[in-house]
C-alpha cells in the first residue's frame, strides 16, 4: 500500500485544535466501476440512502419534507437523515472503530478523522462520468479542496457563483438586547467597557424579568464543540477577522497565535471583572445548546458574543413572537476607539467542510447523479427559495420577493423544517452563499436586498435610523481583502508538532479560561500565570511557521 502523507485542518468548531486530516486509504472501491449497473441512466426506482451530519437537528426522512419530496420525484432517491447527539469526537471515534457509515456523512469538525480513517471514496472518476453540473459549479476551485493524492474525497459548501455581500449579520458580533439600546436612547457605543457598562446600567435598573433575575451577559462555552464561542471573541475585539487559532499580519503575512496572549488575556480579564460584578451567567459552562438558546429567547440575557448562523432558533422564535424587544441587535464592539472592526468575512472559500460519500455506500453512481442533479440551477433555487407563488413569488422586474405571509413562514422554524429549507439549504452540495443566479437575484434568500429589507421590524429600522444604517451591516466595517481566508482550513500533519500543539492548547482553554472567569478578582494573574506557563511549554513556534507559509502560499495562488 503507498503510504499517503496525512494532513490535518484547523477547524472553526475546535479553534486551535487542528485534529488529524488524512487522505483515504488505497483499499477503497473505485468509483464507477463494480457499482454502475446499480445506477443506470435515468433510473427512478425508488431507494433510501442513509445521511449523517455531525451538526445538530431533528432526524428525518428527506421524502418527509416538501423539497425531499421534489428531488424524489426527480430521482426516486430518500434520505434516512439523522444527526449527531453528544459529542462529535465520542461519536466519530465509535463509527472509525465499527466502521458503520452511513451511505453519506457530513462530516463537519470531524473531516480529518475521517478522511485518515478511510471512510470517503474518491469521487474523480464519479464525477467525470456522471457531474456535468458538479464540474460546472465546482470546476473553479477542484484543485483547492483535492487532497494530497490529488483526489477529491468531498464537495464543499462555498463554491461561490459571483459574488453578493450580506446586509445581515450571520457571522460573529457582540449582541445586545434591543431594549438595552432603547433604554438609554441608542447610544453609540464602540468599546468593550462601553457594552459591559450599558449592560451593567441596564442590570440595575431592571433586575428581573418575569420574576427570575437579568442576565448580563450569557456565553456559550458548555459544549465543548462550540468554545470558539468564548475564545473568538479576543481576536475580533482586536481588529481581526475569524482565522481561527491565529491573528494573521496584513503587511507581513505573519500568523501568531493569540491565545494566552495580551488579546485573550484583556478579554477574559473582563470577564473576570463582569463576573464579580453579577454580570456574567454561571451557568455559561454548564448549558447544552437548547438550554443555551433558551435563555436567550427568555427575555432574561442582556448580551452575548456569538455566531448568528449558530442561535438562529432563537433569533427566530424571537421574531416569530413579535417581541422586537427582547430580541439582539449586534453590534462591532473592539478593544479601543481607534481599532477598526473586521467582523464581516471577506470573499472566502472553506475547503475542508463538505459532503462526501462513505466506503459502505450502497450505490455511489445514484448518489452522486442525485448531487449533480441538486446543482442544477432551478435545483439550488428550489432549495434556497423553494417552490414559486408558494414560498417566493417574482416582481415586474424579475426579482424575487416573499409576501408577509412568505416572509413571516420563512422565519418560523418548525416551516423551515417541514418545507426542507433546515435541512437541504446548506449541508449538500451547493452554490457558495454569496453566490448570484443566472438571472441577477441572489441566490440566498437573506441576501436579496429587497427581501433584506421588508424582513426589517419597525424595531430593526428604529435602529438603523439611530445608527445612520441601510442594512445591518452597514453598521460594521468593510471588510479587508485576505486572498489566504479562512486560516483555519489551512491543512496540517496528524500527529505533527502544529496538531500536538492545536489539541493540547485547547485543553489549556478549556481547563483554565472557566477558572480564570469565575475566579477570584484577587486570583486572577497568579492563575493567568500558571495558564501562561504551561502555554509556555507548548510548540507554538512551529505552528505559527506552518500557517505563515500556507498563507503566503495561498496568497501566491498556491493552495
Amino acid at each position: 500500500m503507498i503510504n499517503h502523507k496525512k494532513i490535518a485542518a484547523v477547524s472553526l468548531s475546535v479553534l486551535l485544535a487542528a485534529t488529524a486530516v488524512g487522505c483515504s486509504s488505497d483499499k477503497q472501491p473505485e468509483a464507477g466501476t463494480a457499482q454502475e449497473s446499480a445506477g443506470a441512466a435515468d433510473d427512478k426506482t425508488p431507494v433510501t440512502f442513509t445521511y449523517f451530519s455531525f451538526s445538530k437537528e431533528k432526524d428525518v426522512n428527506s421524502n418527509e419534507t416538501v423539497i425531499g419530496k421534489e428531488l424524489e420525484k426527480q430521482t426516486g432517491v430518500n434520505f434516512k437523515m439523522e444527526f449527531a447527539v453528544g459529542d462529535s469526537k465520542t461519536k466519530s471515534g465509535v463509527m472509525i472503530a465499527s466502521g458503520d457509515y452511513a451511505d453519506v456523512i457530513v462530516p463537519e469538525g470531524e473531516i480529518d478523522k475521517l478522511l485518515d480513517a478511510g471512510a470517503f471514496i474518491p469521487l474523480d472518476e464519479l464525477i467525470e462520468k456522471y457531474g456535468p453540473n458538479i464540474k460546472r459549479v465546482y470546476g473553479p476551485y477542484m484543485d483547492k479542496f483535492r487532497q494530497e493524492d490529488g483526489k477529491i474525497y468531498h464537495l464543499p459548501f462555498s463554491a461561490n457563483q459571483g459574488y453578493i455581500t450580506d446586509p445581515g449579520i450571520s457571522q460573529g458580533a457582540f449582541w445586545i438586547q434591543r431594549s438595552v439600546l432603547k433604554e438609554f436612547g441608542y447610544p453609540k457605543i464602540k468599546t468593550l467597557d462601553e457594552y459591559f457598562d450599558l449592560i451593567k446600567k441596564y442590570k440595575e435598573k431592571y433586575p428581573q424579568v418575569d420574576g427570575k433575575d437579568t442576565i448580563g451577559f450569557a456565553a456559550f462555552a458548555g459544549v465543548k464543540d462550540n468554545f470558539f464561542a468564548l475564545t473568538n471573541a479576543s481576536m475580533h475585539l482586536a481588529g481581526y477577522p475569524n482565522d481561527g487559532g491565529v491573528i494573521v499580519d496584513m503587511k507581513t503575512h505573519e500568523a501568531k497565535v493569540y491565545s494566552a496572549g495580551e488579546y485573550e488575556k484583556r478579554w477574559i480579564k473582563k470577564l473576570n471583572e463582569v463576573n464579580a460584578q453579577g454580570l456574567f451567567d454561571p451557568e455559561s459552562f454548564t448549558v447544552n445548546k437548547d438550554q443555551y438558546l433558551a435563555k436567550l429567547t427568555s427575555g432574561r440575557v442582556l448580551g452575548y458574543f456569538g455566531y448568528n448562523w449558530l442561535v438562529g432558533d432563537a433569533s427566530n422564535n424571537l421574531k416569530k413572537a413579535g417581541v422586537d424587544e427582547k430580541r439582539y441587535a449586534p453590534l462591532p464592539i473592539v478593544f479601543d476607539k481607534d481599532i477598526k472592526d473586521q467582523y464581516l468575512d471577506p470573499p472566502a472559500f472553506v475547503n475542508n467542510r463538505g459532503i462526501g460519500i462513505s466506503v459502505k455506500a450502497k450505490d455511489p453512481v445514484r448518489i452522486i447523479k442525485f448531487f449533480d442533479n441538486l446543482l442544477k440551477e432551478e435545483n439550488q433555487i428550489l432549495v434556497q427559495w423553494g417552490i414559486k407563488d408558494q414560498t417566493y413569488t417574482v416582481n415586474e422586474k424579475g426579482r424575487y420577493v416573499l409576501t408577509p405571509e412568505m416572509l413571516k413562514k420563512r422565519n418560523d422554524p418548525e416551516f423551515k423544517r417541514s418545507f426542507g429549507f433546515q435541512y437541504f439549504e446548506y449541508s449538500w452540495p451547493r452554490y457558495g452563499n454569496n453566490s448570484i443566479l443566472k438571472d441577477g437575484n441572489s441566490y440566498g434568500v437573506g441576501n436579496q436586498p429587497e427581501v433584506a429589507e421588508m424582513d426589517y421590524t419597525e424595531g430593526d429600522r428604529k435602529i438603523l435610523e439611530a445608527y445612520g444604517a441601510k442594512t445591518f451591516a452597514d453598521m460594521f466595517s468593510k471588510p479587508d481583502d485576505r486572498p489566504w481566508y479562512p486560516a483555519w482550513s489551512i491543512n496540517l500533519g496528524q500527529g505533527t508538532p502544529e496538531q500536538i500543539f492545536g489539541q493540547k492548547s485547547q485543553d489549556l482553554q478549556l481547563k483554565y479560561l472557566p477558572k480564570l472567569i469565575m475566579g477570584s478578582p484577587d486570583a486572577f494573574d497568579g492563575t493567568w500565570k500558571e495558564y501562561t506557563t504551561e502555554f509556555g511549554k507548548l510548540d507554538s513556534k512551529t505552528y505559527e511557521e506552518t500557517i505563515t507559509k500556507v498563507v503566503k502560499n495561498r496568497i501566491a495562488g498556491k493552495w
